[in-house]
């Protein structure tokens, strides 16, 4: 039985993406060792790093001015580190979910934190609008998708001050207009590689403006002044990383990922709307393309355990809803295919037939 693979991340891979790094780990470019085990300072593996640095600048774009890094720690690290860089002052938030909640509460650390808006109120349902932007904040910080409830911000914002986005869940399934941004940053384990490595994209020249001393390791500059090799990086995720980008930018870069990530939405998003026993969880304006949140309408919630048995044995995994919105989430990154989608609307028809 062929199973799809919805989860939230660590996510759904391309398969020969998954394939070229296995090899990798066996014998790396024919020289009878491990990608595991080779030194970070060969030849072979800076010609890794030095590719995927240039892949990403070349799939989104990325202008002159800007660096890209490889790092550890999570985007969670990232929480800390922006503000630990950025934050002289005053620094503003916009809070749409779980994410971001937390990445404002560590910003609260370093200074005076302004929370420009928040979708609490109706547990996170919808995406904040017309909120103001202090002009005199160091910066405005974003988490443009929210896997956990499934909104996405599928647009790049304007701001009167330096924009900072956590882009973890949708790096890469639309273009991005990088120079909108200060700093982008993100976990890799949606659409980009495997778990255990952080993207960061950062313009240099927002760096060395704020008086405190930073540590060695938690300063932007160091690792830039180091090409992501100050210590030793996660280098299979990295190659990882590398090997998808080459996916993404045969399969017509990131303009192409952003239609499949349409039609697979308008599919699922058309059943969910259709079918009688299902309803989503979020304004329809704001609905995420990358994450779609969905549950049992309350005249059939005794249905659900149900309904997850019945489609995790049709080869649907990690449908399973996040624990604070309950019912399902179907994760539709770049390496989901419009096959597993339909696939999955074929169950809801079928369970529905039933009931």
């Amino acid at each position: 039985m062929k199973k799809y693979n919805f989860g939230a991340g660590p996510s759904i891979l391309p398969r020969e993406v998954m394939e070229a790094t296995a090899a990798a780990c066996l014998d790396f470019n024919g020289i009878g060792l491990s990608l595991m085990e080779i030194s970070h300072r060969s030849k072979d593996f800076q010609a890794v790093m030095d590719e995927a640095q240039a892949l990403l600048k070349e799939l989104l774009d990325v202008p002159a001015g800007y660096s890209v890094l490889f790092l550890g720690g999570g985007a969670s690290l990232q929480f800390c580190m922006v503000p630990y860089n950025l934050l002289e002052k005053k620094a503003a938030y916009l809070n749409t979910g779980v994410w971001a909640k937390k990445a404002q509460k560590e910003a609260k650390l370093f200074g005076e934190v302004v929370e420009v808006a928040s979708s609490a109120d109706r547990n996170y349902s919808y995406l904040p609008k017309d909120f103001v932007i202090p002009s005199d904040a160091d910066y405005f910080h974003l988490t443009t998708n929210n896997t956990i409830y499934g909104t996405e911000i599928r647009e790049d914002l304007d701001s009167p001050v330096p924009m900072v986005a956590d882009m973890s869940s949708d790096i890469l399934s639309r273009p991005v207009d990088v120079a909108k941004y200060a700093l982008i940053y993100g976990g890799a384990q949606k659409n980009l590689s495997m778990a255990g490595v952080t993207f960061v994209i950062i313009k240099d020249d927002i760096l060395g403006h704020v008086s405190r001393s930073i540590p060695t390791m938690l300063d932007y500059r160091t690792h830039i002044d180091k090409g992501s090799m100050f210590n030793t990086p996660p280098v299979v995720p990295i190659y990882s990383a590398m090997q998808n980008l080459r996916w993404v930018k045969a399969q017509g870069g990131v303009k192409e990922m952003d239609r499949r990530a349409h039609e697979r939405a308008e599919i699922l998003y058309a059943e969910i709307d259709r079918n009688r026993l299902f309803r989503g969880t979020v304004e329809a304006a704001d609905r995420s393309l990358m994450n779609i949140c969905f549950v049992m309408n309350d005249e059939y919630k005794d249905l659900e355990a149900e309904f997850l048995a019945f489609a995790t044995e049709r080869g649907m995994t990690g449908i399973k809803g996040h624990r604070s919105v309950g019912g399902f989430r179907a994760s539709c990154y770049n390496a989901m295919s419009v096959e597993g989608v339909k696939a999955l609307v074929d169950c809801m028809r079928e369970f529905e037939s039933k009931h």
